[in-house]
């Protein structure tokens, strides 16, 4: 039971970096209205990095800690971890708000950095001799690789900056390498590897072959579909044929895994909470592979960069919408973070209506149709909601 306080504070720290993001993110969307004096860049700068590496991060490292390392053995050196972490999270998040891309928030950005590569060695130097053998472990392993190739990006965004500059495409290219092996590598893979392991625990069992050929072809998926990042630069065919074989391995393997554990799922005695977050998640999940399959065709990848509304709800649709609410499936199935059904409904509630208003002023704008009357003031309305949802989450751990 002390164990699971441990790592329950933990993610309740990391629920607390995901209310200070979403209220950074209504600021910013309040920002037409009000005319705030800040810097809006900046505090974009802050409300990506609070909310990828203070909420999705901590969550995720905590989840997989809990799950697949051995405890005893680890146990001191996962704390200075942890804690040696939450510095560089804070300093981010003094730092960015008001000097953006500055000296001491690249300094605590670094920081972060290494501390993740420590993490990972560490993961991989403690895990549970009783979980070789899991195909879940073999998921996050590959995930923990693509956090850290993800990381590439930043490095070369310093270079860049001063050499080429933020006008060169190559400045643009290396933000969306790291988002690319963040979210469809890093995150994406360990929610997978995590469901694998609850799979594994019920006592299912995957054919080896069939497991395989999910695993090669997510990984082909993951590496060819970074090439849809690059098609707003108008390059040559072979690039958009290489991002659109990735986009169809991606659904491949997707709909191989759901065709091995769909009559699995039964087995799995879920509470109607987190049985409903586990059929969200696949159905935004599978609206996020189509989104993916279209910016294959050289149409719609420009018209995804051309209007970024629809650039800036295809990533929330994936970070507060899959990753966000698979971690909350998670948190609430092993019991270490209850998800109360209020908090999520207020939660769900905000998601689901800025998801529409984005996607409407992105489809308004390229169909030429009549912007939607009061539009900055229903966005920042709607995102309200997701602030105090979580506010609810947080307030009634207290009373658990």
């Amino acid at each position: 039971m002390i164990r699971e306080k441990k790592y329950q504070h933990h993610l309740q720290i990391a629920l607390g970096y995901f209310i200070i993001a979403a209220l950074l993110g209504m600021l910013l969307r309040s920002y037409p209205i009000f005319s705030f004096k800040f810097n809006y860049r900046y505090m974009v700068h802050a409300h990506s990095h609070i909310a990828l590496l203070g909420w999705v991060y901590l969550a995720l490292t905590t989840l997989l800690h809990y799950c697949f390392v051995n405890k005893t053995s680890s146990k001191n050196n996962y704390k200075k971890i942890f804690w040696g972490t939450q510095i560089t999270l804070v300093g981010m998040l003094l730092t960015f708000p008001f000097q953006g891309y500055g000296l001491f928030s690249i300094i605590f950005s670094t920081l972060f950095l290494i501390a993740s590569y420590i993490y990972t060695y560490h993961f991989w130097k403690s895990i549970d001799p009783k979980l070789k053998e899991s195909n879940g472990l073999k998921c996050v392993k590959v995930a923990l690789a693509y956090m850290v190739i993800s990381s590439l990006g930043p490095w070369a965004l310093g270079i860049i900056m001063n050499t080429l500059g933020a006008q060169s495409i190559w400045y643009r290219l290396s933000i969306y390498f790291y988002l690319h092996f963040q979210y469809n590598g890093w995150m994406i893979l360990a929610l997978v590897g995590l469901f694998v392991y609850v799979l594994e625990l019920s006592g299912q069992e995957f054919p080896k072959k069939g497991f395989n050929r999910f695993f090669l072809f997510l990984n082909l998926g993951v590496i060819l579909t970074f090439f849809l990042s690059t098609l707003w630069t108008e390059p040559s065919l072979v690039l958009y044929i290489l991002a659109g074989l990735g986009a169809v391995a991606q659904l491949y393997a997707f709909a191989h895994l759901w065709g091995t554990i769909k009559s699995q799922l039964q087995a799995l005695k879920l509470l109607k909470v987190p049985s409903a977050f586990l059929k969200l998640v696949i159905v935004l999940l599978m609206a996020k592979i189509v989104l993916q399959l279209l910016t294959a065709f050289p149409y719609f990848a420009v018209l995804a960069t051309t209007y970024i509304d629809l650039t800036i709800g295809y990533l929330h649709l994936t970070f507060l919408g899959i990753v966000s609410i698979g971690l909350f499936f998670f948190m609430d199935l092993f019991g270490l973070l209850r998800i109360s059904k209020k908090g999520f409904y207020w939660y769900l509630l905000g998601f689901m209506v800025t998801e529409l208003l984005l996607f409407y002023k992105g489809i308004a704008a390229w169909q030429q149709w009549s912007p939607l009357p009061r539009y900055p003031e229903i966005l920042a309305i709607s995102s309200l909601c997701i602030p105090i949802g979580l506010l609810i989450i947080s307030i009634e751990q207290r009373r658990i």
